[in-house]
Formats: structure tokens, sequence, C-alpha cells
């Protein structure tokens, strides 16, 4: 009896014992990650929000006005026009870019083209390039005097006259779409490949014995069988058209005349801007951002549920 509990007792001290080592080592794992989200992440944003009741230039004696910052956010013109051209690359960025993608995909998934390595390889280079490289491109792209796309216009007998595309309020804001596309299409061309081939082959086979053409089959089939990927898809487009701002910094820093502001643009401006730094209203104007990407989230959540689909 007294050997049985010796035997019990020093197998709760073993157990007791490969639980202090596993507390441990998750402690051990999970602290850098833990530290680096509070300290870049969690702590930035907290501050952002005491930060939003200052008016401080990030030099001076910082001055408590608690909500003044955003009373003047709503009455600030120039924010609800930054947030309007937001609306508009919302709305088209993330269709282009989708549309496009999943186009694409589908024809290097269901055509057995001998150069589909080599094409996969060819899209995603653009995400390799920096958005400074990308933006470069582009600007040589948009030139009037030498550009490319003037150029090719000149090819089918339309003179542009040295028209610069960025220079005019006309045209800026629809201009920036076709790098913001170009860029962004790559890497979401191989995530929908990697989707569309994991869709057992039998389905295809199916659906083109039965006649079913390759854009019905896209449509009908495809594109609901991997409706969660592009749900998570459509999920980092959009956020990442709400945040985004350098292509646009770099190309017209929100010019002509603020038709191509953004506000992401337009706080990034206002806190380290040359001529005016006021890193309190630049904080209320984060949160307002903060809360249109919780919101937008949370829309396409309920509008765009997730769906376990199995094959």
């Amino acid at each position: 009896m007294n050997a049985d509990s010796g035997v019990s007792a020093r197998k709760r001290t073993g157990l007791a014992k490969s639980r202090r080592q596993k507390t441990v080592f998750l402690i051990i794992a999970i602290a850098p990650s833990l530290l680096g989200y509070i300290l870049f992440t969690l702590y930035p944003n907290v501050m952002s929000v005491y930060y939003s009741l200052l008016n401080w230039d990030g030099l001076s004696h910082a001055e408590f006005v608690g909500f003044d910052n955003y009373v003047n956010m709503v009455k600030d013109e120039f924010v609800w026009r930054a947030l309007y051209h937001n609306l508009l690359y919302m709305i088209v960025v993330p269709a282009l870019i989708v549309f496009i993608s999943l186009l694409l995909a589908h024809l290097l998934s269901n055509k057995s083209y001998k150069e589909n390595a080599f094409y996969k390889v060819i899209f995603f280079f653009t995400n390799v390039l920096s958005t400074v490289v990308v933006a470069l491109l582009w600007s040589f792209i948009f030139d009037g005097s030498f550009g490319l796309l003037n150029g090719f216009l000149e090819i089918f007998g339309m003179n542009m006259n040295d028209f610069y595309w960025l220079g005019d309020t006309r045209t800026a804001i629809w201009a920036l779409v076709l790098p913001m596309v170009w860029g962004g299409v790559g890497l979401y061309v191989v995530i929908f490949i990697n989707a569309m081939s994991a869709i057992p082959k039998s389905i295809y086979e199916a659906a083109y014995l039965e006649g079913a053409r390759p854009m019905t089959i896209l449509f009908r089939i495809t594109i609901p069988l991997i409706r969660g990927v592009i749900r998570v898809c459509v999920v980092f487009v959009i956020l990442g058209s709400l945040k985004g701002f350098e292509i646009i910094m770099i190309l017209t820093n929100g010019g002509p005349e603020g038709s191509t502001d953004v506000i992401g643009l337009y706080m990034f401006n206002l806190a380290f801007g040359k001529e005016y730094h006021n890193y309190g209203y630049a904080s209320a104007i984060g949160m307002l951002l903060f809360v249109i990407l919780v919101g937008a989230k949370l829309i396409i959540d309920k509008v765009y549920p997730e769906e376990n689909v199995e094959f």
C-alpha cells in the first residue's frame, strides 16, 4: 500500500513538473511576439487615443483640448473630400483586382499552357517590387512628353498633345487606379490558382460533358466553391485600399488641388508635413480611420458571411 502511494506521489510530481515545463516553454515561445505586439501595436494605438485629445506638434508643450479635435474634424471639408476619394477606391480597386485575378487564375488553372509556370512568375513579379519602384514606373508611363500611355494612344490616332494624366483634376484620380490594380493583381492570381487547384477535376470534367462553357464554369462552379478564399481576399483588398496611400503620395501627393487626397495621406501630411504639424488632430483622424476599418470589416462579415465548402 505504501509502495503504491509512493508510485502515485511520484506520478503526481512528474505530472506537475511536466506541466510546469510546458508552461515555461509556452511563456518563452509566446513572450517575444506578445512583447512586440504590446510595444508596436497596442501601446501606439492606446497613445493615439490620448494624443487625439491634445493640441500638440510633437515638440512643444501639449495642450489638452478634449474632443475639440473631433469637432473640428467633423467640420473639416478636406476630411470628407478625402473620405469620398477613399470610397471611390474602396469600390473600384477591389472589384477590378478580384475580377481580373479570378479571370487570369481561371485561365491558368484550366488551360494546359506550357508557359503556365512562367506566367505565374510574371504575374507575381509586381508584388516583389517595392511601392516606390511601382510608383516611379507609372510616373514614366503617365508622363505627358515621353510617357508610354500617350505613345500607345497615338498608335490609334489619338494625339494627346503632351497631356499629363496626373496633372489634371479630371483624370488624376482615375489614373491612379491603374498602378493600384497592376500592383495588386499578381498576389491574388497566385492565391486563386492555389484555391482552384484544390477543386476536384472530376467536377470540371462532368461540367464539360454537360456542355458548360468556360465562363459558365467560372461563375457557376469555380467561384461558389472558393467563396471563402475570395471573401478573405476581398477583406484584404478593401482594408488595404482604405489604409494605403504610398502610391498616391509618391505620384501626386494628393494633388492636383486635392483631387487625389485620401484620408491616410491627409493624416500623414498633418502629422509629418513640411509646413504643418499637429499630432493631436492627425491622431483624431487616425481614430476615425480605425472606426471606418472596423465598420467595413463588420459590414463585410454581415453581407458576405463566411461559409465552409466541402468537395
